[in-house]
């Protein structure tokens, strides 16, 4: 005669289920349950040597263009997405850059500050500004605009914590080191990705930093000229500037 189970027993060691068949939905997990290592990464670890895309790896999707009229003339602003971690970028083109002699090139960090609010210490806006004038002067050139380069790659919130660390005496590399936080975290792949979306190979580049004429080299682009882009000091950024060229090897050639 088949045995009946009384439904309000209590279970017993011969009754419970085998270990590990039906574990606890709130179990926390054991060196034996997790994961192998490296086989779901953080989202917000820091790329490595092996895990940086190999040159010219399209690490960006194009999902829109349109014209943008401006007060420097018309451009065509490209828009674009990191595939890594969904920021957006822009790249701001005048008449057509693919093929040809090499275009004037701005790579532009975001400075929320300075493009936007007109601070006066530092000179991201003058360059901005600067650089669309030169592309319009010369009738075809790229502006991309990188998104997330906030202070050198800190953000907002940090970068306004060094100002106010800049106003007791540290200089801007002082200030990101204050808070634990790189002196330069900014990385160029992605404007690479973007260059060789729109078919730039060559290019004349504008900048101060020689870190970018190497980075962009690294992905097989091919500088043909620096084109420096200096602005007049003022009593608000002279100390800045003077920190990214003797400090950060920005070439300023302007008495400071």
């Amino acid at each position: 005669m088949a045995q009946v189970m009384n439904p309000n027993a209590v279970p017993t060691q011969d009754t419970m289920p085998t270990p590990n068949t039906m574990p606890a939905p709130n179990a926390v997990p054991t060196q034996d349950t997790m994961p192998a290592p490296n086989t779901m990464p953080a989202p917000n670890a820091v790329p490595t040597q092996d895990t940086m895309p190999a040159p010219n790896t399209m690490i960006v999707e194009h999902f829109a263009a349109a014209r943008v009229p401006t007060s420097y003339g018309g451009f065509v602003a490209h828009a674009y997405r990191s595939v890594a971690d969904g920021e957006e970028h822009i790249a701001y083109v005048m008449a057509e850059v693919d093929g040809g002699a090499p275009p004037l090139v701005r790579m532009h960090s975001e400075c929320l500050t300075g493009d936007l609010l007109s601070s006066l210490r530092c000179d991201c806006g003058q360059q901005l500004r600067a650089a669309l004038a030169m592309i319009a002067q010369e009738g075809r050139g790229v502006l991309v605009y990188l998104r997330g380069h906030e202070g050198r790659g800190i953000g907002i919130g940090h970068k306004i914590r060094a100002y106010a660390l800049q106003d007791v005496g540290l200089d801007t590399v002082e200030a990101n080191e204050a808070q634990g936080l790189p002196i330069d975290s900014r990385t160029y792949g992605v404007g690479a990705s973007i260059l060789a979306d729109l078919g730039i190979t060559e290019m004349r580049l504008m900048t101060n930093n020689p870190r970018k004429l190497d980075s962009l080299e690294d992905f097989n682009l091919k500088i043909t000229e620096r084109i420096p882009i200096e602005i007049e000091s003022n009593p608000e950024n002279v100390r800045y500037l003077r920190t990214k060229r003797d400090r950060l090897g920005h070439t300023l050639t302007a008495a400071l």
